[in-house]
């Protein structure tokens, strides 16, 4: 039996998975199984009412869990999936209050990691119709993008009975975007790699920002935050970290944490970074922000919310 298919075996006998995604390493569970998905949110210390994005492999799936499913939605799943864009539909029965935090919808994504991909497939192949799986780190904590992150962050709470899954470094390196699909007009409720210029150019819709009621993954104003303070765009001190494009020079005696050469690579490493941080027991980091929009502004929002 191969690792994966020992992952899917775990994941319907009601273990959990740690799974890498194109994205963030997620913490999987049978999104039908409440005492699974309780798994999760305990060891993760997750709010109750914080809702999960199921993943399958298949878009089929979709019609599974969504009770409606506008023309647009479809064209983003056509035009994105497998990819990091999570849709929030009308849930039907099968989404449970468990997943959805008591919400009348439920977010659904397609991951595109081949080794997510196959495990997805191989437990439905056992008869499951989704995971359930927020990122494999305490609750309000940087995200992890490799395996040992996941170790160094879970071990301790995860049972011999659950799989950590190796798949290498995440590509996107920051959470999927998540798109509102229950009004006329998508609507951002997480900026991603996905961003709004992509979605109109496949739905030609404008895409609306704030104002929703819906409840998403990432959206508190404290999160993906390290031990260290985060400051952003200020004068950086001997001593403290430096997170910036590698056009930004490093002044002397500060411990460059990453310099990367585009904004897809700041947006891949800087978990890593905020990461190391910890691991170098500094104590302020000062990150100067990608200018721009799209991806540059996915990352400015993390960095606010590691900031807070």
């Amino acid at each position: 039996m191969t690792e994966i298919s020992r992952a899917a075996k775990a994941l319907q006998e009601g273990h959990l998975v740690a799974m890498p995604t194109e994205t963030v390493y997620g913490l999987a569970a049978d999104a039908t199984n409440p005492d699974a998905v309780a798994r999760i949110y305990a060891v993760k210390g997750r709010p109750a009412d914080h809702p999960l994005i199921v993943h399958f492999s298949n878009s089929d799936l979709i019609t599974k869990w969504a009770a409606e499913v506008p023309e647009y939605a479809k064209q983003l799943a056509k035009a994105f999936w497998p990819g990091p864009m999570s849709l929030v539909l009308k849930r039907t029965e099968l989404a449970g209050d468990f997943i959805t935090g008591g919400q009348d919808t439920v977010a659904l994504r397609v991951p595109s990691h081949p080794v997510a991909l196959k495990l997805l497939s191989e437990f439905e192949q056992l008869g499951g119709l989704g995971a359930a799986a927020p990122s494999a780190n305490r609750f309000g904590k940087v995200s992890p993008t490799n395996a040992t992150a996941v170790r160094a962050e879970l071990g301790e709470y995860l049972s011999s009975e659950d799989v950590i899954l190796e798949g290498g470094d995440s590509e996107v390196g920051i959470e999927s975007t998540i798109i509102d699909c229950t009004t006329e007009t998508p609507k951002l409720l997480r900026l991603g790699a996905i961003t709004a210029d992509m979605i109109t150019q496949v739905t030609n819709r404008e895409v609306a920002r704030g104002g929703s009621n819906i409840r998403v993954s990432g959206s508190l104003a404290s999160h993906y935050a390290p031990n260290a303070r985060v400051v952003l765009d200020q004068v950086v001190s001997p001593g403290e970290g430096l997170i910036a494009l590698a056009s930004e020079p490093t002044p002397d005696s500060v411990i460059r944490l990453i310099a990367p050469v585009d904004v897809e690579g700041y947006a891949q490493q800087l978990y890593f970074a905020l990461r190391q941080a910890d691991a170098l027991g500094l104590s302020r980091v000062v990150a100067i922000t990608p200018k721009g929009e799209g991806l540059a502004e996915a990352i400015r929002d993390r960095l606010q919310r590691a900031s807070f």
